[in-house]
């Protein structure tokens, strides 16, 4: 073999490599990001908040804005289970999407 092609395949090799390792450490990243949120209270904390705490929300099924405690499993306290709107709610303030105010 050549020295240019063998020079040429190692490093197809090495970037091969730097890419993979690339690519693990983000898929490593994305698990822990997740399991740390599952419960909700990372990304709820990042949501706006009142003087007291509470999470600024506008909530879906009634179309208004209202200040809400949130649980350790991401819920706002107004959550009705079995309710769509307020299903989806739930699922995006544990993912710190919620449409917010102020």
């Amino acid at each position: 073999m050549s020295d240019r092609l063998e020079r040429l395949l190692r490093e197809k090799f090495r970037e091969a490599g730097r890419q993979y390792a690339r690519a693990r450490d983000a898929y490593q990243e994305g698990r822990e990001d997740s399991e740390g949120q599952a419960a909700g209270a990372d990304a709820a904390g990042a949501l706006p908040r009142d003087d007291e705490g509470r999470v600024r929300i506008v909530c879906r099924r009634h179309a208004d804005r209202r200040v809400v405690d949130v649980d350790s499993e991401g819920r706002p306290s107004c959550f009705e289970a079995d309710h769509p709107d307020c299903e989806g709610c739930a699922q995006d303030v544990r993912d710190g999407i919620v449409e917010t105010w102020g």
